[in-house]
């Protein structure tokens, strides 16, 4: 099912009632052209059945990045995604947006845009009245930086300064940010659990990327574990660098997978591929070892019976590039 599907299903009724507790960034970086986002909260997105932890972020490759949160609403989102195709600048965006509310209430969301402008770049952040506290954001030249039911400001201001001091690609300085909110409690309903959050996810768009495909987008979701999510982003984001950093091994096209979900036998499909190397990492970056069956000209097929449900995240090697992809297995 796609991600809207899913989101349309599970909480178009309960997300506008419970979701509050975000902490996000949305980014572009003007020399790469490279367009991303990470955050996290305290939602717990098994009791909604929801498998992708960065719902809430969208990137237009080669343009923008936006983030929706507080009291989240599909539509919102889909709207500001529509209003950045079109050209809209940030601002443009988010008036638009507090104008236009699906549900007739802005005053309740939290927004957080940025988008490749010329040569420079553009970001605005929207926090609505009705947030709930500690409810701010921050807004730089290529980020914007949001967060509710924050433990203080502070949160925000660690984000912002790991983002501002970070060198590396964008991606580096996303997971960076994000690790400036690690702090129980940084999301207020987790100090209970020991955790900032609940869940955490990464993204980052090169400018040819096809939409809704970005060529990094990692993700946890763990629920009431005790186990802290941005440290298990950042161990898989760690093993990401690692099949990244293979010299000569080039990005190419991510890799399709089939059925996704899956139970027992996942198909890699791929044209002509030679199979060198096959990785699974499991959503806290652990390499996960999975019987191969033989490999064919055009497909490879593992055998995930005896996985555990959840998110998988899955590279090939092959002929000098590297392909990158994910599965759920049921």
């Amino acid at each position: 099912m796609s991600r809207t599907g899913v989101l349309l299903l599970s909480f178009i009724a309960l997300l506008p009632a419970t979701a509050q507790d975000t902490f996000s960034i949305a980014a572009v970086d003007t020399i790469t052209g490279e367009v991303g986002s990470a955050g996290a909260s305290c939602v717990n997105l098994f009791t909604f059945g929801i498998a992708d932890p960065g719902f809430l972020a969208q990137q237009l490759p080669g343009v923008g990045s936006i983030n929706t949160q507080s009291a989240y609403v599909v539509a919102n989102q889909n709207n500001a995604m529509t209003r950045l195709q079109a050209g809209d600048d940030p601002d443009q965006i988010i008036a638009w947006l507090q104008a236009n509310d699906a549900q007739g209430n802005a005053g309740n969301r939290q927004y957080g845009i940025a988008k490749l402008s010329g040569t420079g770049a553009q970001a605005a952040a929207y926090t609505g009245p009705q947030c709930m506290a500690v409810a701010e954001h921050r807004v730089g030249a290529n980020y914007a930086i949001q967060g509710n039911i924050l433990l203080g400001p502070e949160i925000l201001d660690a984000m912002e300064q790991n983002f501002l001091i970070t060198t590396g690609t964008l991606a580096d300085k996303l997971m960076a940010a994000l690790q400036g909110a690690n702090v129980v409690g940084a999301d207020t309903r987790c100090a209970s659990n020991g955790t900032s959050s609940l869940f955490a996810f990464l993204e980052v768009a090169q400018p040819d990327d096809p939409f809704n495909q970005p060529s990094l987008s990692l993700g946890v979701r763990l629920g009431s574990t005790g186990v802290e999510p941005i440290d298990s982003l950042q161990a898989l984001y760690d093993a990401w660098l690692i099949t990244a950093g293979i010299p000569g091994w080039e990005q190419a096209s991510p890799i399709h997978v089939a059925p996704n979900p899956v139970r027992d036998r996942l198909v890699i499909l791929g044209s002509g591929l030679a199979w060198n190397i096959v990785l699974v990492f499991d959503a806290h970056g652990r390499r996960i070892a999975l019987p191969e069956a033989p490999a064919q000209a055009d497909r490879l097929a593992l055998d995930v019976a005896t996985l555990a449900t959840g998110l998988y995240h899955i590279v090939v090697l092959h002929e000098g590039r590297r392909s990158v992809g994910r599965f759920i297995k049921e």
